[in-house]
Formats: C-alpha cells, structure tokens, sequence
C-alpha cells in the first residue's frame, strides 16, 4: 500500500513539463487549486480533467503511475462520500435506520470525491515532475519578497521540501518495519478497520526513533557541508523563465479565467 503513494516522489522524464521552471509549475498548481474550490457544477470539471491529461501527456509520466497514488486514499475517498450522502439535507431517497440518503447529498459526495480525486492528481504532478533541488529554489523564490516583513524564505523553502522528500522514505520504513513484526507473528491485516487501525499502533514507536534518527543524520550531514541557511547563500544555476513558461502560464491563467467566468456567468 505504502509503495503506491506518489505524492514527494520524482519520475525523470526530461519531457517539456519537466524543464519548466520550478515557479511556474508551484503556480499552476495553485492556481489549479483555487480553481477546484472555485467551481461549483460538475460541468467545469471536464476542463479541469482536460488540462491535467494534458499535463500528463506532455510530461510523459504514465497515467497510471499518477492514478497509482490515488490507492492508498481509497478509505478517505470513500469516507468523504458517505459522510455527504448521509449528513446532506434534502429529498431522501432511502434510508438505513436514523440515517438518511438524499438526493442533495448524493450530488455532493459525487462533487466532493471527484475534487478530492483532482486535487491528488494535481498535486501529485508537481512533485513527479520537479526534484527536490528544484523545488526549493522555486519556493525560495516565491517567498523572497516576504524576506521584508522578516519570513526566512530558504529556512521554509528547505523545510518544506524536506518533509515532502522524507514522504516516500518514511513510508518505505514503515513498510520494512511492518514486515519484520509479521515475520515475528504480527498481523495486520485480518480483522475489522479498528483492530487492523490498533494492530499499527506497535509501528510508532520504532517509525518515531527511525524518523528522529534520520533528522539528526541530516543535521549532521548539512553541518559537515557547513550549511548555515540562506544568508549569503549563492546558487550555481540560477531560476529563469523562459517562453516555455510563459505559454504554461498564460494556459494555466486561461483555464482559472474561464472557471472564474462559468462560475460567475453560468
């Protein structure tokens, strides 16, 4: 399950998506973000759906290497949608003692899980087609024109990029921790969702001191190289956008426009 979790992985392609500036992706993608909160029909979906199989195709990552992440929120996915089908008001269609099923929120979940879906997918790209290195720089340049009001731009850029990196590490650890207790007669898988939920719980413990420990080795790694954070800091490649950047932009401005205008007109 752990393996099928894309989100903080990076798959080289070297495809036109890929050589995009890590700002302009960091940028579409929020604005990719704002659009899917912006909606409110399922109609604008279709162009949302459009431009991320675009992206896909553009970026050559295979689609079902970007849909393998959606595997392991199937539980969350599915929990959203019964959530909105039994607590919408509306006309009921059916029910199962005091809870009822209305028509109201059968519309919701289906509206709800779609950008749910969406939102993963979206996400997901960013990571899959931009290295760690590269989103740092892109987020660093992002906030520095917060450096006046006194944000430390490179300490958040480093640590956000950092803990989306140590995603599939972290996972890989736990799956490694989880085969050596069932190999000693632990089992995690037989039961209902509560007693598999409590069968985890003896996982923390060793996840904990494994995830400390890689901290303090990164710690010490970055004081080896004598890393003192972003003051003075030069780079050998510095962030430039090309036309390349500006068509993804004025795509991705295009597509937030019209969301914005079927939001507002429709």
């Amino acid at each position: 399950m752990f393996k099928d979790i894309t989100i903080g992985q990076y798959y080289p392609t070297g495809s036109y998506v890929h050589e995009l500036d890590p700002r302009t992706k960091i940028l579409a993608t929020l604005a990719l973000i704002v659009g899917l909160f912006i909606i409110n029909t399922f109609v604008p979906y279709i162009y949302i759906v459009a431009f991320i199989l675009g992206v896909v195709y553009v970026s050559k990552v295979p689609l079902g290497y970007v849909l393998k992440g959606l595997k392991p929120l199937r539980v969350l996915i599915l929990f959203t949608f019964i959530i909105n089908v039994f607590m919408s008001q509306g006309d009921i269609i059916w029910s199962i003692g005091p809870l009822n099923a209305t028509r109201e929120g059968i519309y919701k979940a289906l509206f709800m899980a779609i950008r749910l879906i969406l939102l993963v997918v979206g996400t997901s790209i960013l990571t899959l087609t931009t290295s760690p290195i590269s989103l740092t720089d892109g987020i660093e340049q992002l906030l520095n024109p917060m450096k006046k009001i006194g944000v430390p731009a490179h300490e958040l850029a480093m640590m956000m990029t950092i803990a989306l990196r140590f995603i599939p590490t972290l996972l890989e650890e736990t799956e490694k921790i989880m085969k050596a207790q069932m190999a000693r007669g632990a089992d995690f898988e037989s039961g209902n969702v509560i007693s598999r939920a409590k069968g985890l719980v003896p996982l923390l413990v060793p996840l904990f001191i494994s995830a400390f420990r890689r901290a303090d080795e990164l710690a010490m790694a970055m004081e080896a190289r004598c890393y003192r954070g972003g003051e003075n800091r030069t780079k050998m490649k510095e962030l430039k956008m090309d036309r390349g950047d500006t068509i993804a932009l004025a795509t991705t401005a295009l597509l937030l426009v019209i969301l914005v205008v079927h939001r507002t007109v429709l």
